[in-house]
């Protein structure tokens, strides 16, 4: 890679239409889970003006089976969606968390998908569909992620937060960053371009008011991003001039359309799964998640600087067909030792989707939360966001004494 470069990513708000639609997703993924641990997701949600259409497939004890819902599960459904578009804070003409249109289209799922999955007397549990996985790590920031990605995710939590605490009450829920950073020595050095475009109230696109969320906004990234970077910084503000229709009444949302947001801000491959709205058997997410965890663990355990990790699966297949780990020439010892040490953790169960599952405690109601701001480079709490953890560091030095 070269060593002097400019980069550049983009984060989107939770209220950004494809990121409502992540959060219903997995606000339904988290209300099965609940249910039954075991409950197999696969749920997507169509966002536009006044209108929420979920679609899937799904199997959960207690809600669906035999081809029924469970008494009132539907309702439990048509609430929890409703909720969560009110916690984002839409109460628009174009879209209200009260008076949108809804209709719940998740049906069974396919009993040869299950059969390939499902665990029997004579096979362990197989991955949910094939595909291939990567996860990332550097040491630019101190969640271990791009600074590009790390500085515009900050950027509109920050502007989230102060909306939702009425500190910037002409803020708006749909938003969008991004920054632009110049590199020399494989280290940022400048942020040469920051792009914000926040929805806003009547009248904040012109005169005192323009002024007043343009400052709003500069403040907020000078609280962002280190002054030492804030240099001949070039900053677009709102550059259409005004933002006053937004969220899914003014573009329609889907899941799964950010997922170079959802992950690594394009500084790493993806294999071009999405995770929002699907179980933890879906190596589209649980596989992705490991990688991440490998790979943080590695860079926090002085084995490298930057690492890459891809995982590959065939459905219905418990083994991964393979493992590549590339430390990018940072590595203190060659990359195929990595990939050995990591083979040889016990802990991992191989790498297999339940081994996975296993070790990082995916089988529960974890993954709202992931839907908005990245499902990297979060803090680590309790349940969530496991992996996350650097708890890996003395079992990878071990396998490789």
């Amino acid at each position: 890679m070269r060593a002097n470069y400019l980069f550049t990513s983009e984060s989107v708000s939770e209220g950004h239409p494809d990121k409502v639609s992540d959060q219903i997703s997995d606000a339904i993924v988290d209300l099965f889970l609940s249910k039954d641990p075991e409950a197999r997701i696969a749920c997507e949600t169509l966002t536009t003006t006044q209108l929420v259409v979920l679609a899937g497939e799904i199997r959960c004890k207690g809600v669906y089976e035999n081809g029924a819902w469970a008494p009132g599960a539907q309702e439990e459904i048509e609430a929890t969606v409703r909720r969560t578009v009110k916690e984002i804070g839409y109460e628009q003409d174009g879209f209200h968390w009260e008076t949108f249109r809804f209709e719940n289209n998740l049906h069974g799922q396919s009993a040869h998908i299950a059969q390939g999955v499902d665990a029997s007397e004579n096979k362990d549990e197989g991955a949910g569909d094939q595909g291939i996985m990567f996860g990332y790590a550097t040491d630019e920031t101190p969640d271990l992620m791009p600074a590009t990605l790390y500085y515009s995710h900050k950027i509109l939590e920050r502007i989230a937060a102060d909306r939702h605490s009425g500190a910037a009450p002409f803020l708006e829920p749909d938003a969008k960053s991004q920054v632009t950073l110049r590199y020399e020595g494989s280290l940022p050095v400048a942020a040469t371009a920051v792009v914000v475009s926040t929805q806003h109230a009547a009248g904040y696109d012109t005169g005192d008011k323009e002024a007043e969320l343009h400052a709003y906004v500069r403040k907020v990234v000078a609280d962002i991003i280190p002054p030492v970077l804030l240099r001949d910084t070039v900053y677009h503000i709102n550059p259409t001039g005004s933002f006053e229709i937004g969220g899914p009444d003014g573009d329609a949302g889907l899941t799964g359309r950010k997922i170079i947001v959802d992950t690594y801000g394009g500084a790493a491959p993806h294999g071009g799964g999405a995770f929002s709205g699907k179980d933890p058997t879906k190596v589209d997410r649980s596989a992705a998640y490991i990688t991440r965890y490998l790979a943080k663990n590695i860079v926090a355990a002085g084995l490298a600087t930057r690492c890459t990790i891809q995982l590959a699966y065939a459905i219905g297949v418990s083994k991964p067909l393979s493992l590549y780990v590339d430390t990018h020439e940072t590595g203190t010892v060659g990359d195929d030792l990595i990939e050995a040490a990591i083979m040889n953790i016990e802990k991992l169960g191989g790498l297999t989707p339940r081994g996975i599952r296993t070790h990082l405690g995916l089988n529960k109601p974890i993954y709202r939360k992931t839907a908005a701001y990245g499902h990297f480079g979060r803090k680590p709490e309790g349940d969530f966001f496991p992996w996350e953890r650097t708890d890996l560091v003395e079992d990878l030095k071990a396998a490789l004494a």
